[in-house]
C-alpha cells in the first residue's frame, strides 16, 4: 500500500501559517471570487450525493421441529436463497441466525462481492438442522446484535423473520414465558430505536400460527407482516419484501402453462437508470430459458452481464445494467406445469426537493416546490423519465394530522407545483414519484408557519438559496486584484494539495472491538473491524456503527501514524486507559500492533475495549 510520509502535525502547522495570508488576500479580493466559491460549494454537494441503496439483512429462521409440519419440503430455505440471489454483488450484506430455544447456528454479516459469497451463504442455509423447543426472543435478540455489530451506517438494515410465532419452552431450563416476553419486548425496542424494520413471514400450515405476535413485531419496527398456509408462497413473499424495503415494485410479467416448447414473453426495461433486472421464474419442475436483447441478438445465459441462479423451486436471471427496451424471454417447461414469472428492477435513482426560494414562510404564503431525480449523484435531465411517472406533493399539517395530496406537473425535466400555507401551523412536505416498477420519496421538508422558519433543509438538488450574491465594488487597484488573485490560487492549490495528501492517507490492519457493560459485567463478542476502508481519519463512534447511546465516543479520533502505526487522540472529557492507567491522548497516543486500550464512557456505564492488530 502506498502511503504518504507527511506528518499530521507538520501539515497542521503549515496550514496555520497559510491561514492568515489567505484571510488577508480574501479581504482584499473577496468579491471577484464569490462566484467561484459558490460554484465550488455546489460541485462539492453534487460529489457527495449518495449512491444506490445497499441492504444489510439478517435472515432469522426458526429451525425448531415444529417447522417440519409447516414446511416439510424446506421451501423456507429455498426462498431465503432466492432472496440472497436477488441482492446486489456490489456490497450488500447478509447475516443468518437459526434458532430454537437457543441460537443453533449463526453467520455474521457477510459483504457480498461475488457469486461465491452468495454460494457460501446458501451452503450455510443448506447445512441447518432442526432442534427441539422454540423461543422467539432468543432469535430476535441475536438478530439485533448481528446488525449492531456489523451493519454499515450508509446501508438499509432489515431483519427477515420466518417462524410460526409460537414458543415451546424447555421446562427443565426453568425459563418462563414471562421472561421470554420481557426479552422479546426489549429486543423489539432496540430494533425500533436503531431503525431495524422486522419483516415477518408466518407459516400457518397446521393452523396454529400466532399472527398477533408476528404482526406486532413488524408494526412496532416499521416492517411488514406476511402469512401463508403454504410454503410454496414463500419465494413470492420474499420477492415482495425485497421490493418493499428498497421502494421497488414487483412487475408481474406473465403466467404460463408449459406445453413442452419454448414460449415467449416480453420483459420491458423502461429506462437506462436500471442497475439490475431480476427475472424470477417459479415452477414445480425444471425449466430452460433463452434470452434476446432489444436489438434481436441472443444473449448467453449465463454470461458477463447475465447471471443465473437455480434451485429446485426457482430460477433467477439477473440482468446487470441492461439496455433499455424490450427483451424477449423464451421459457420451456414440463407440459402442464404452471410457471410464474415476475420482474423486480433495482434502480440508481434518488428524488430530492430543490432548495426553497425563501428561508421563511407564514400563513398566506405559497411554497413553490421543484423536485428532481438524481442518478449516481447527477441530476437527471431526460424529460421522458419524468413524464413516465406520476408525482404528488404530500403536505401534512402536523397540528391537525391531515395530509393533502397535490399532483405535480411532470411535463418538463422536473416535478413542480405549489402549496399554500392556510394556517399558522407546522407542516411536513415531501414528494413521491412512481411508475409501474418503482417509487421514490424525497426527504421531509419541515416548515413552521408559527415562527416562519424552515426547520430542516431539503436535500440538495438545485434551485436558489434565498441568499443575495455579493456584488463586486468598483476599484481602480486592478493590479492588486490580479496579484492577489494569483497568490490566492497558488496558496489555495498548495493547501488543497496538502489536505488531499493528508485526507487520502490510508490505514492498515484491523481493530478488535468489545463493549463491556458496567452494570452486568457482560462483554460483547469481539468484532474485527478492517481499517483499510477509511481515509485520513475516523472516529471511534464510526467503529461502533454510530450507535446513538455511544455518541460521546466520537471524541476519540484515529489518524495514520508512521511505520504502520495508529495515532489516537481524545478530546476533553474522554479518558483513555492503557495497562489500567490513564494515558495522555490529547496530543496523540501511538498504537502499534498488539497494543490494547480501553475507553470508559461517562454518559453510559460502558467501556469500549480496543486492540490494534496488523
Amino acid at each position: 500500500m502506498l502511503r504518504t510520509q507527511l506528518c499530521p502535525r507538520t501539515t497542521k502547522n503549515m496550514l496555520q501559517r497559510l491561514i492568515p495570508v489567505l484571510l488577508l488576500i480574501l479581504c482584499l479580493t473577496a468579491s471577484p471570487f464569490t462566484t467561484l466559491r459558490a460554484s465550488a460549494a455546489s460541485a462539492g454537494s453534487a460529489a457527495t450525493a449518495a449512491g444506490p441503496s445497499r441492504i444489510d439483512a439478517v435472515l432469522l429462521i426458526d429451525v425448531s421441529n415444529s417447522m417440519n409440519k409447516s414446511d416439510k419440503n424446506n421451501i423456507a430455505g429455498e426462498a431465503m436463497k432466492m432472496f440472497i440471489d436477488m441482492l446486489s454483488t456490489q456490497g450488500d450484506k447478509v447475516g443468518i441466525v437459526a434458532y430454537t430455544d437457543k441460537v443453533q447456528r449463526e453467520k455474521a454479516l457477510l459483504e457480498i462481492g461475488s457469486a461465491g459469497d452468495k454460494q457460501d451463504l446458501k451452503d450455510f442455509i443448506d447445512g441447518l438442522n432442526r432442534g427441539p423447543y422454540t423461543d422467539i426472543a432468543v432469535g430476535m435478540e441475536e438478530a439485533v446484535k448481528v446488525l449492531e455489530n456489523g451493519s454499515d451506517p450508509s446501508h438499509e438494515p432489515m431483519i427477515v423473520m420466518l417462524a410460526d410465532g409460537n414458543n415451546d419452552l424447555d421446562e427443565a431450563s426453568g425459563r418462563t414465558q414471562s421472561q421470554s416476553d420481557q426479552e422479546l419486548s426489549a429486543a423489539v425496542d432496540a430494533a425500533k430505536q436503531k431503525g431495524y424494520p422486522v419483516y415477518t413471514i408466518g407459516l400457518n400450515a397446521d393452523g396454529k400460527l400466532n399472527k398477533d405476535i408476528l404482526a406486532g413485531l413488524s408494526n412496532e419496527t416499521g416492517g411488514k407482516s406476511f402469512t401463508t398456509n403454504s410454503a410454496d408462497d414463500l419465494p413470492q413473499i420474499l420477492s415482495e419484501i425485497f421490493a418493499s424495503h428498497l421502494k421497488l415494485k414487483i412487475v408481474p410479467v406473465q403466467s404460463i402453462t408449459a406445453d413442452g416448447s419454448f414460449q415467449e414473453v416480453t420483459v420491458n426495461v423502461p429506462n437506462s437508470s436500471v442497475l439490475e433486472a431480476n427475472i424470477s421464474i417459479m415452477s414445480a419442475q425444471p425449466v430452460t430459458a433463452k434470452l434476446t436483447d432489444p436489438s434481436g441478438k441472443e444473449v448467453a445465459i449465463p454470461s458477463d452481464d447475465v447471471l443465473l441462479s437455480k434451485s429446485s423451486t426457482y430460477s433467477l436471471i439477473k440482468l446487470l445494467s441492461p439496455e433499455q427496451g424490450d427483451w424477449k424471454l423464451q421459457v420451456k417447461g414440463v407440459p402442464k406445469d404452471k410457471i410464474d414469472i415476475n420482474l423486480v428492477f433495482n434502480y440508481d435513482l434518488e428524488l430530492k426537493i430543490d432548495a426553497l426560494p425563501s428561508a421563511t414562510y407564514k400563513k398566506g404564503d405559497t411554497v413553490d416546490i421543484v423536485s428532481h431525480l438524481y442518478s449516481n449523484g447527477a441530476q437527471v435531465t431526460l424529460s421522458n423519465l419524468y413524464q413516465d411517472m406520476n408525482a404528488v406533493l404530500l403536505a401534512t399539517d402536523l397540528d391537525t394530522g391531515t395530509t393533502e395530496e397535490l399532483p405535480l406537473d411532470n411535463s418538463g425535466a422536473e416535478f413542480k407545483g405549489s402549496f399554500e400555507i392556510k394556517e399558522s401551523h407546522s407542516y411536513e412536505l415531501k414528494v413521491r414519484a412512481e411508475e409501474s416498477s418503482f417509487y421514490r420519496e424525497s426527504d421531509v421538508l419541515k416548515i413552521d408557519a408559527k415562527t416562519g422558519a424552515v426547520s430542516t433543509a431539503p436535500a440538495t438538488g438545485g434551485g436558489t438559496t434565498g441568499e443575495e450574491p455579493l456584488q463586486p465594488k468598483e476599484s481602480s487597484n486592478t493590479l492588486y486584484f490580479i496579484i492577489g488573485g494569483v497568490l490566492l490560487l497558488i496558496i489555495a492549490a498548495v493547501a488543497v494539495w496538502m489536505l488531499r495528501k493528508q485526507a487520502n492517507r490510508g490505514f492498515v490492519g484491523q481493530m478488535v472491538v468489545e463493549v463491556l457493560d458496567g452494570n452486568t459485567g457482560e462483554k460483547t463478542y469481539p468484532q474485527y473491524k478492517k481499517l483499510s476502508g477509511f481515509r485520513g481519519k475516523f472516529t471511534l463512534h464510526q467503529l461502533l456503527q454510530l450507535a446513538p447511546e455511544l455518541k460521546e465516543s466520537e471524541k476519540v479520533i484515529f489518524t495514520p501514524g508512521k511505520n504502520d502505526r495508529l495515532l489516537l487522540r481524545s478530546s476533553e472529557g474522554i479518558t483513555v486507559e492503557r495497562s489500567g492507567r490513564a494515558a495522555d491522548a490529547s496530543r496523540g497516543l501511538e498504537l502499534k500492533s498488539g497494543d490494547r486500550v480501553s475507553v470508559p464512557l461517562q454518559t453510559v456505564d460502558k467501556t469500549i475495549l480496543l486492540e490494534f492488530l496488523i
